[in-house]
């Protein structure tokens, strides 16, 4: 099992210490900047993303960078004792995309997105070449229903002054003009 190690950053302009459990980025603990001197000068953060839920990643303050460490310590047990290793996967290849991301917008190559295609994914599921007139016919049936269903879906919302949408098939909307809509059953 790997040890938490710490890195100094040296983009920080305050002291900042990067947080590694093996080679995955697990949190940071830091000089907060610009607070009041009669607040704890020490921030923490502990969690990752992805491979976790936003709600899990836990943060705090502490008067000394040893009660922060500490308070990270604690943290990342409980952390850690959520994660599996698809956890960390999901890091790991977040983190390789991204560099060949930069990489690629680097040296000019075009993301995949970014490059022409005449592949077409159908509403039912399948990718098929829009360019091949036996693969195209076979799907145009299925785009008509899929426009249709999206048109009653969007009859049945209507938003109110806060322009949240509210589904209308089974509920009544009523609006006190505040923004903040008022939901009741339809009978």
């Amino acid at each position: 099992m790997p040890e938490l190690t710490r890195r100094r950053s040296a983009e920080a302009r305050e002291e900042c210490w990067h947080i590694y459990y093996g080679d995955v980025h697990a949190g940071t603990i830091a000089i907060r900047s610009g607070n009041p001197h009669d607040e704890d000068p020490w921030e923490w953060h502990c969690g990752f993303y992805p491979g976790s839920h936003p709600g899990e990643h836990q943060s705090g303050t502490a008067a000394t960078f040893d009660q922060a460490r500490s308070d990270f310590e604690a943290a990342w047990e409980v952390f850690l004792a959520n994660r599996t290793q698809a956890d960390f996967r999901a890091w790991r290849d977040q983190r390789d995309w991204t560099a060949r991301k930069y990489e690629m917008w680097t040296t000019g190559e075009k993301l995949p997105s970014q490059k022409p295609s005449s592949m077409m994914r159908c509403p039912c599921g399948e990718m098929f070449d829009s360019h091949r007139l036996e693969n195209t016919l076979i799907h145009v049936p299925h785009i008509p229903a899929e426009h249709k269903s999206r048109e009653v879906r969007r009859a049945q919302t209507v938003q109110c002054a806060c322009r949240k949408p509210v589904w209308l098939a089974t509920k009544s909307l009523t609006c006190s003009g505040t923004g903040t809509p008022s939901i009741s059953q339809r009978a």
